[in-house]
């Protein structure tokens, strides 16, 4: 089956407690809520430490028009895409060999944060040796799933093309979302959320000639599904100025309820329950999500606890987070036949699950 040879994340330059970012919305929004030291609180309780992003903290405290913010997208997307790929591609830990750019057949870009076209992977092909052949597949708007279903749609291409190599490259800088004058909840949680992030994996045919240092990751099959009339749950608001974060309070409880069918039914199909997984692969949308992971599935918090310590050290990424948790499941010294689910969620409301045997 085809397999996850290497994979690498990218840390943007500025980093920053959450105790600097909460004070950031409180000079910000203290005219603007009677009981804003109750709702900064969310900041204390996320589970969060640090973040990082493409920007410095000074930026956020002025307003930025929506050309000016897709501008410093496009730009940074696409630098910071290319170190991303080149890091992947020389990965000493996963790979015996490097891989070059030429031998790549498909480019998978994921993102949900600005707007390109050309789409970004299209701008870094003029900045690293690829073919001028390569396939390119650009997919917009899968907000938080888009690491999860951008590596089943590797897979897919995969089966197909047995011999191909193919990179998955996601890159998110919600920090340039950001609306200093959107005083809604939705905006603030928003804000002690999410941060900026950048991950790429090679995703190799049975076929493809690479070698790996270590037991790696193979698929054995994926699920993707959408709940009906749930459009508002999460995703964007696109006004004048840019986008503006939907972010339900019912989240949590949506996951408890549907999270756990989908799976079970999913590992049904393979003769397998939640209780046969060595490891729990989820992307970490927030500290009340991974609660209600738990819950869902019925597991301890030791499950959980790579998620835990990538949303503690990055916050939440969107795309590229669950990929930031599978390098540290892939940094690990995993055996062969060890079976690890990969999972994140997104707006639709949907899920992607991801079946892995590490061989």
């Amino acid at each position: 089956m085809p397999k996850i040879q290497s994979i690498s994340s990218f840390q943007p330059p500025y980093s920053y407690s959450q105790d600097q970012a909460s004070t950031l919305l409180k000079n910000l929004f203290t005219d603007h809520y009677d009981d804003l030291e109750r709702m900064l609180k969310v900041f204390e309780n996320g589970e969060i430490e640090s973040r990082q992003f493409c920007v410095p903290m000074e930026w956020f405290e002025h307003p930025h028009d929506l050309e000016e913010r897709n501008r410093l997208y496009i730009e940074l997307a696409t630098s910071y895409g290319a170190l991303a790929i080149n890091a992947c591609l020389q990965n000493q830990e996963f790979l015996k060999e490097p891989v070059h750019p030429s031998e790549i057949d498909g480019i998978l870009f994921i993102s949900s944060t600005g707007f390109s076209t050309p789409s970004i992977e299209a701008r870094i092909l003029n900045q690293l040796p690829f073919s001028d052949y390569v396939k390119r597949i650009p997919i917009w708007g899968l907000g938080c799933a888009g690491g999860a279903s951008g590596l089943s749609r590797a897979f897919d291409y995969c089966l197909a093309y047995p011999k191909a190599k193919v990179l998955v490259l996601c890159v998110e800088l919600c920090s340039l979302t950001f609306q200093p004058n959107d005083y809604s909840k939705s905006n603030l949680i928003g804000a002690s959320l999410f941060a900026d992030g950048v991950a790429c994996a090679l995703i190799c045919g049975d076929e493809a000639q690479v070698q790996s240092n270590k037991p790696s990751p193979a698929f054995v099959s994926t699920s993707s599904k959408t709940m009906s009339n749930s459009e508002n749950v999460m995703g964007w608001d696109m006004k004048n100025d840019g986008l503006h974060v939907v972010f339900s309070k019912s989240i949590p409880s949506i996951i408890e309820k549907w999270l756990e069918p989908f799976v079970t039914e999913f590992l049904s199909e393979h003769q397998m329950s939640a209780n046969d997984l060595d490891h729990f692969i989820a992307h970490p949308g927030g500290k009340k999500v991974l609660t209600a992971y738990e819950k869902s599935l019925g597991f301890g918090s030791s499950k959980t606890e790579i998620s835990r310590d990538i949303l503690r050290k990055h916050g939440n990424m969107s795309s590229p987070t669950v990929l930031y948790v599978l390098e540290a499941f892939m940094k690990m010294d995993c055996s062969p036949g060890e079976k690890g689910l990969l999972t994140a969620l997104g707006p639709g409301f949907s899920g992607e699950l991801v079946l892995l045997e590490w061989r």
